[in-house]
């Protein structure tokens, strides 16, 4: 081992403490820092070589412990941590918050007219399909169907309960109708999020004990994470699409929207992105990626497997996903 850094640097953890929501946050702020979708293919490359060096014990002369911890947020954001290839842009956690800004803003701006529902509800879930294939596990990669099924019942479910909604409102004050769309993600989170991981419902996900040790797979904590997930996508989605709507309720009825009505689109953008610059890393971090649950709530067979091999065991852990 050359150079300064010590060799003990666990940089396949993240860097703050994750027992904590202040440490989750700060590592979720890095993720997801929109800045990464405008590195260039040297820089990413750059980044690979100081990780995949640094985790051989091979450490370039000067390279400080900030410039590691920077190359390895920058290798996690554009690599996929199971295969090791390059993933999509737009599929990355750096681009969620410029890529959502966009779609949010569309959907909350082109709301009145069905055409336009059916369009930007199709944009916003080929967007989640293209996400969530990108950042699918290499473990249990999901097949075409499954990816599929997802999509359609989705896409499905969102343009419904936008269409349906939309009706609804159509007597009420126009403000109402501004939330519709939020109505429709909050809908789409639910229907997509289990069926995209529908097989580790079937088949349960790995638990371990605190050290990493596999104990069996369990539904029951597939059950947990994707509630979670389900949760804090939906809490993200809520600053941008439930703030916004009062303020432009305001706007419209000013002068200058009056005088240019096409800057409804790119105040109402802009204004969600503001709100999703810090939602999207505060809601991935509301729950432990490494998450856990107490034994006795466990399937029984599961339980009698543990309670024989570890029996002073009394809490299991698990990756919750994103």
């Amino acid at each position: 081992m050359s150079g300064e850094l010590p060799a003990n640097i666990n940089i396949k953890e993240p860097r703050w403490d994750q027992s904590t929501f202040t440490g989750r946050a700060n590592h979720f702020f890095t993720v997801t820092d929109p800045r990464n979708i405008l590195l260039t293919n040297e820089q990413l490359e750059s980044a690979r070589k100081i990780v995949h060096d640094y985790r051989q014990g091979i450490v370039p002369p000067g390279l400080t412990e900030n410039e590691l911890w920077r190359a390895k947020y920058i290798y996690d954001s554009a690599f996929h941590p199971d295969t090791g290839e390059k993933m999509i842009l737009i599929g990355r956690m750096s681009a969620q918050v410029p890529m959502n800004m966009t779609i949010t803003g569309c959907m909350m701006t082109f709301y009145r007219t069905t055409p336009a529902v059916l369009f930007w509800q199709w944009i916003n879930q080929s967007f989640n399909a293209v996400v969530n294939y990108t950042n699918r596990s290499g473990d249990a990669p999901l097949t075409v169907n499954e990816l599929g099924t997802a999509y359609v019942s989705a896409t499905t479910g969102a343009v419904a309960t936008a269409l349906g909604l939309n009706a609804l409102t159509k007597h009420v004050s126009p403000l109402i109708g501004r939330f519709v769309p939020f109505a429709a993600v909050a809908a789409a989170n639910c229907i997509n999020i289990p069926l995209m991981r529908q097989r580790e419902l079937k088949v349960g996900i790995p638990v371990t004990d605190e050290n990493g040790n596999r104990l069996g797979e369990s539904a029951n904590a597939a059950k947990q994470a994707i509630t979670q997930v389900v949760v804090s996508r939906i809490l993200m989605a809520a600053p941008g699409m439930a703030i916004p709507p009062f303020i432009m309720n305001t706007l419209e009825k000013k002068a200058f929207l009056k005088r240019f009505p096409w800057m409804s689109a790119p105040i109402q953008v802009g204004l969600v992105g503001f709100c999703l610059v810090f939602a999207t890393p505060l809601c991935c971090a509301l729950f432990p990626q490494k998450s856990s649950m107490s034994v006795t709530s466990l399937e029984a067979e599961l339980q009698a497997k543990i309670q024989e091999s570890h029996p002073e065991l009394r809490r299991v852990y698990f990756n919750k996903g994103l």
